[in-house]
This record gives C-alpha cells, structure tokens and sequence, in this order.
C-alpha cells in the first residue's frame, strides 16, 4: 500500500481541473497557489480584491502570474449568479437583495463558483470555521443521490519499517457531533470510498468501548447495530463492530476478544461512535503516534468542497488542494 501525491498529480496531468480559494490573500494560500502555478495540472482561482491580492503576493515573494483572481464585488456574471442563487434557494424566499448580501461573503460566491461550472472544486477554512464552509455547500451543491448527509474523513499517514507508507481512515472526526445508527453506516460506505483512492484496500472496524458484546450501553447498541447494518448494505466489505480499538488493530489482542475475524488485528478503516471520541482519536495518532494528518476530507457532497485547518500551514494548503482536486 503506497501513499503520494504522486499518483494523483499524473491523474490531474491528463484532466487539469480548476480550484477556487475563498481566501484569496491569505499569505499560506498565496505560497501554494504559487507552487501550483509552476505546474500546470492545477489552476487556482483566487477570491478577493486584486490590488489587496497583487499587494500581499508582493510583499511576501510570491509569483502568482497566471492566477485568475475574481472579486465578488467586480465578477461579469453577478446578475446571472444572484438569479441562480435565489433559484436554488427559493424555498426560502430569498430575494435578490438577499442573494447579493449573502454573494458578497467569499464562501458563498465561491460554491457558487462551483455550482456554475466555474470552477472544478473549492478549498477554503483557512481563516472560516468549518461550518462556514459546509454550510454553502448544504445549501447550493448539497448531497449526493442517495445520501443524507455531509460526513467527513481524515487521512493519516506514516513510513513504515518495510519503506512504505502506512495509511488509515478515520471518520466522522468533524462535522456529525452525534451521527445516529444509519448516518453510522453511511459514513461508513463514503470513507471506504474515499480510502480506496489514497490507496486503502479498506478493513472497516466501528469503534466502541465495547467488543462484541464486551460492553452494555445505549452507546454500544447504536455502534453494534450501525455495523450489522453496514454490513447488509455493502456486503462487499470487510466489516466488523463492535470493537475496541486494540482488538481492532492488535493481531494478539483480536486473537483473544474475536478469533476468526477477517477485520479484527487488522482494521485500517475506523468509523468513531461521535465527534469527541474522533477528533481526539485522530489527534492522538497524529501527535503521539507521528502520522501526518490530511483532512477534513468533506464526504457525501454532489462536488469536491474541502475544509482547511484554521492552523494549517502552507503545504498542508498545496496538498489539500491536490486532494480535492483529484477527488472532483
């Protein structure tokens, strides 16, 4: 199992795809936007005012000859996007007042973006809160047929003794605080999708502080049920839960609490009961047990709409970038 943007770099060679940054002179997407510009697989649109754009690239050293910056207040196909906008959003009565207001925020102009045709995907978070970007996407892209929700998986990364790269899924670590049985499952099937393209043949363990019946709890009956559940509707995969994390990635330990197991010592693909017990998870792998960490990688959406850490740092913007474009 290797991990490298390599692969996905060649994918972006034969179909370049274009990707909007709703924060357009932020200096950390300013530098990647450069490094992408010395290639020519990824074009980046940057959003904002181009002498406030033109100004911050100057002052910090960066060529961004050759990026479209678009600012909202100047963009050719306003009228048109404001009509759409108020289209998409009629339900709820949005006036073309509205829209305007609403447009003239970057993370809304930039879904639209999206939506338009304008643009192939869009990464933003750099200095919005993730529900800032999730928020646009719900209402103007929204999920994909079949889907119900907007889930999210974290990619995590670390050399391994054998010269390749161990990699795992984690899910949902930032956006369902407290996903139900079903949304359990359909998490599931989107991060097994999502780890197939980095590479993952996917061994999916729900995670609990139970195994298998270890345990009692409300808790444990949500997260076993979400399992039998996965299992009848993606037959295909290699599931099991209810387990704890050492059963789930301990062959030892699998051998006690659940022999026979196909997926137990040997989970690679971790579905979290809620949001407290992902975010902490993925954080303890990523600083105790030194896996770089990429995501949120946003799952479910009818586009390729990705979040950034407010405390990310320049090459995590340049992989981000990458990532959601290939995923478009």
């Amino acid at each position: 199992m290797e991990f490298g943007f390599g692969t996905m770099i060649e994918k972006l060679k034969k179909d370049p795809k274009t990707i909007v940054f709703t924060e357009g002179s932020d200096p950390r997407i300013l530098e990647a936007a450069s490094r992408l510009l010395a290639s020519s697989f990824l074009h980046p649109i940057l959003l904002g005012n181009l002498d406030e754009i033109e100004k911050a690239a100057e002052e910090a050293g960066y060529n961004i000859r050759g990026a479209r910056i678009i600012d909202p207040e100047n963009y050719e196909r306003f009228d048109e996007m404001v009509d759409l906008f108020c289209e998409l959003r009629k339900s709820k009565g949005v006036t073309p007042e509205q829209a305007r207001k609403t447009l003239s925020a970057s993370n809304y102009f930039g879904t639209m973006l999206v939506k338009m045709g304008e643009a192939d995907a869009l990464l933003g978070g750099a200095t919005y809160s993730t529900a800032d970007t999730v928020r646009p996407a719900l209402q103007l892209i929204k999920t994909k047929p079949g889907n119900n929700i907007v889930s999210s998986c974290f990619i995590l990364v670390r050399p391994s003794a054998t010269g390749e790269n161990e990699v795992l899924a984690m899910s949902d670590c930032a956006i369902n605080i407290k996903p139900t049985e079903d949304d359990l499952v359909e998490i599931a099937g989107e991060t097994a999708e999502c780890a197939r393209v980095f590479g993952v043949d996917p061994k999916v363990a729900f995670l609990s502080y139970s195994t298998l019946g270890s345990g009692k709890g409300e808790d444990v009956d949500k997260v076993r049920n979400a399992a039998a559940k996965a299992k009848e509707r993606y037959p295909e995969l290699p599931i099991e839960g209810e387990l704890q994390f050492d059963a789930a990635v301990a062959p030892r330990v699998a051998r006690t609490k659940c022999p026979g197991s196909e997926v137990a010592g040997h989970a690679n693909t971790f579905i979290f009961p809620d949001i407290n017990a992902g975010n902490i998870g993925y954080k303890i792998a990523q600083r105790l047990g030194n896996f770089d960490a990429y995501g949120p990688i946003l799952l479910g959406l009818n586009a390729s709409i990705n979040d950034l850490s407010r405390g990310c740092n320049a090459l995590e913007v340049y992989s981000m970038a990458i990532i959601t474009a290939a995923l478009a």
